[in-house]
């Protein structure tokens, strides 16, 4: 809309006073009046430049804080031994299997990776379509990719543990020669003519991609345009959001690993819900050239997995950069599953622990868990701050990704429609003021200090999934987590607990959750109806 179908006022500044807490005086209205059409002059002449949803920001998050270093060494990365290193009459069994167990398998050339595809192939035409966690097979591809990782294996050339392993990528991660759709109805019939790194890198390491997997309409719950994402452990319940596919399909044995995305949530809260395995990295450990833009400084993409340590293999060949996403840092993972946990300081959030009201058995039973383990766990106090008034900081920049589709009302096509969902929140975000956007990062820098003051005595700490403001808070300030199974609810549905690491430490992070992971075994209780 131009100037000429709404002139702009004093009367006009004065009722937009309200929006933003201000009060102008008649003659300020007046003086600032001129400056205001300037404004919206600069604001139609920007808007007729096209911005593909690809172009970031010339200004650039890091959650570094000041002072802060890590060691550049590497060292070899060792990984645990395979539980399983025989391939089992029953194929539904099969396809529980860890990565590292079919790794070995198809290693030692007891099983190749053409048949495992064909396993998770079969398993994702019979159970995707009640599940609703399939946007597209890429069966073509996979066969192609698993011949040739077999061709590869026979003639001596083995790449590593991902060698022939078939996985899904939330479809939000562009893949050359298929659809990446976003989950949502404006962009069902769009081809990004890219790999997106993380499949490129994939691809490197010799995984297969077998199915581009639902994800919430740009990023969003799990109600896609195609259906809603059901929890493997419970039809009649959704999978939650967004990594909705990547979950579903990983807990209920489809594929072997799925790559998520998370900007507040959408991994740990899919992971939860299916009681699965989920990563987020450090913000500038992954990049993420070639995937769906929903928040540059705080969008972050990480594996979903069955077990902690498949979470550290899968890790382990998508971190690093591409010369592309320019907030990608290259730091060390020294991981070892054989940690002394004894001797580190293990931290957990006290008040959230003794929340009466709001913490359940299974996160207490977490606590006496790793006690068990010979730690004694340390109280932890989060920073006291308004976290929740910074959460517009995600609504302006997705509002900013997606403004083409609020101008040309083409959000009119998202399935949600309610106040609740992208369409409203994109629209209300345009009254957020540049001003007040900056004001908020500028807390969060702030933040970073103060959780850089609070992880400089402890290693990792434990939370509550979704205690307090924790989930919020370590998103805005990058902090990597490992939400994992910790139990089963009175109906039968998965629970979880999440561990915080430091950042650019996955290493310890998942070494600690590993150590807890292997002592309760709830990742082992996956859903009846597909384990036949």
């Amino acid at each position: 809309m131009s100037q000429k179908q709404h002139p702009i006022r004093t009367q006009t500044i004065q009722q937009a006073e309200a929006l933003i807490g201000l009060n102008f005086t008649p003659a300020e209205r007046d003086s600032l009046l001129d400056e205001a059409k300037e404004h919206l002059k600069s604001f139609e002449t920007l808007r007729a430049q096209a911005l593909p949803n690809a172009i970031p920001p010339a200004l650039h998050f890091h959650p570094i804080p000041v002072g802060f270093q890590f060691s550049p060494h590497q060292n070899p990365i060792s990984f645990g031994p395979p539980a399983h290193t025989d391939v089992p009459a029953n194929e539904a069994e099969l396809a529980f299997y860890s990565v590292r167990d079919l790794g070995e398998l198809i290693r030692t050339k007891k099983m190749t990776a053409t048949q495992l595809t064909q396993l998770y192939l079969k398993r994702l035409k019979t159970y995707g379509p009640e599940l609703e966690c399939v946007i597209t097979l890429t069966e073509e591809l996979a066969l192609a990719q698993a011949k040739r990782a077999d061709e590869e294996i026979a003639a001596g050339k083995y790449r590593g543990p991902l060698h022939g392993i078939p996985y899904g990528a939330k479809d939000l991660l562009a893949t050359k020669g298929y659809k990446t759709t976003w989950g949502a109805t404006p962009y069902k019939e769009q081809i990004i003519d890219q790999d997106a790194t993380v499949i490129q890198k994939l691809e490197t390491a010799g995984a297969i991609l077998v199915a581009k997997l639902t994800l919430g309409a740009l990023a969003w719950g799990d109600v896609w345009y195609g259906g809603t994402t059901r929890n493997p452990h419970d039809l009649k319940q959704g999978s939650s959001g967004s990594s909705a596919g990547s979950a579903s399909a990983t807990s209920a044995g489809l594929v072997a690993f799925a790559i998520g995305s998370e900007t507040w949530g959408s991994i740990v809260s899919p992971a939860t819900r299916c009681g699965v395995t989920g990563l987020r990295p450090t913000f500038g450990r992954v990049s993420r050239t070639g995937a769906m833009t929903l928040s540059w400084s705080m969008d972050k993409l990480g594996p979903i997995c069955r077990t902690v340590e498949d979470a550290a293999i899968v890790f382990d060949a998508l971190r690093g950069g591409d010369g592309i996403d320019q907030t990608v840092v290259d730091a060390p993972f020294n991981y070892t599953p054989q940690i002394d946990i004894k001797s580190l300081r293990i931290g957990y959030v006290q008040s959230l622990f003794e929340d009466k009201e709001k913490t359940t058995q299974t996160d207490l039973a977490t606590l006496d868990a790793i006690k068990n383990l010979g730690v004694k766990p340390i109280p932890t106090t989060l920073p006291d701050a308004p976290i929740e008034a910074l959460s517009f900081i995600l609504s302006a920049e997705a509002a900013a990704a997606f403004d083409d589709l609020t101008r040309t009302n083409r959000d009119d096509l998202l399935t949600r429609q309610i106040k609740n969902a992208w369409p409203n929140v994109f629209r209300a975000a345009r009254f957020i003021p540049a001003v007040e956007y900056i004001q908020a990062n500028r807390l969060r820098y702030q933040l970073i200090q103060d959780m850089q003051q609070i992880m400089q005595d402890i290693d990792v700490y434990i939370v509550p999934s979704f205690g307090g403001n924790n989930l919020l808070l370590t998103n805005l300030t990058g902090h990597p987590c490992v939400t994992l199974p910790n139990g089963f609810d009175e109906t039968g549905h998965p629970l979880s607990i999440s561990f915080i690491g430091r950042l650019f430490d996955e290493a310890t992070l998942l070494a600690v959750a590993h150590q807890y992971q292997v002592a309760t075994t709830f990742h082992l209780q996956h859903p009846v109806r597909y384990r036949k």
